[in-house]
């Protein structure tokens, strides 16, 4: 059975300690400078239309998030974004960089940041190809003969769908972040003393990209090596 073959545990153990340990750096990042207030006393969502109004973006709409804590998000269908209540309103480090953070999103989407459009225009194929993966490939195990084989081979090519957009995701958080960090600081929206906690905040977000990559890797590989063992 899946759930008890050891090669499974092996490949995905690191995976999932990276994920743990990614997790508790966000929580722990978040509520540490969740209590730093900013010196400039600005909010969120007062920082996030400074930046996007300096370049131009004074387009964009900023909403309140209604999916509640840390769902702060971009979307670019219809140019909004999105901030939970504190980080819209808070005047803090930990809602000046993820305010930041979103507006660098915002950017990307104007500028054409090649990668953003290959994460967004691959988006409904990783939806469908995450959902359907795991139950097509494990049926085709079932199931003796080229049926089984196809249906292994059809899950595997959706599985990978999701890969690819977990990997084009770790580009455009770090470059989000990047543009965040500089903005913040040319800008003059926080101190040199300050953008060290900016920084702790968005790498410790960083970090969840890059355990959730890995995670897809390291099943992408299992699924594929047990294909392989069914031959």
């Amino acid at each position: 059975m899946f759930y008890f073959d050891p090669l499974y545990f092996i490949l995905i153990l690191p995976a999932l300690i990276l994920a743990t340990w990614a997790q508790s750096r966000v929580q722990g990042a978040y509520r540490r400078f969740s209590r730093v207030r900013s010196s400039r006393g600005i909010s969120g969502a007062e920082v996030a239309r400074a930046m996007l109004s300096e370049v131009g973006l004074g387009g964009v709409n900023i909403e309140y998030s209604r999916r509640g804590a840390l769902s702060d998000h971009y979307d670019p269908r219809d140019q909004t974004v999105r901030l939970s209540p504190d980080v819209h309103d808070g005047r803090t480090l930990a809602a000046l960089g993820i305010a930041a953070h979103e507006a660098g999103h915002a950017m990307q989407h104007a500028t054409g940041y090649i990668w953003l459009g290959m994460r967004n225009a691959i988006i409904p194929v990783s939806r469908f190809g995450s959902t359907l993966a795991f139950p097509l490939f494990f049926i085709g195990l079932i199931f003796a003969g080229t049926t089984g084989e196809l249906l292994m081979s059809i899950g595997l090519i959706l599985f990978g769908s999701a890969l690819v957009f977990q990997i084009i995701t770790l580009p455009v958080e770090y470059n989000a972040s990047a543009r965040a960090m500089a903005a913040l600081i040319d800008g003059g929206y926080i101190t040199s003393r300050e953008a060290g906690g900016v920084r702790q905040v968005l790498n410790a977000a960083a970090l969840t990209y890059l355990a959730a990559a890995l995670m897809a890797l390291m099943q992408f590989i299992y699924l594929f090596t047990l294909q392989g063992r069914r031959r």
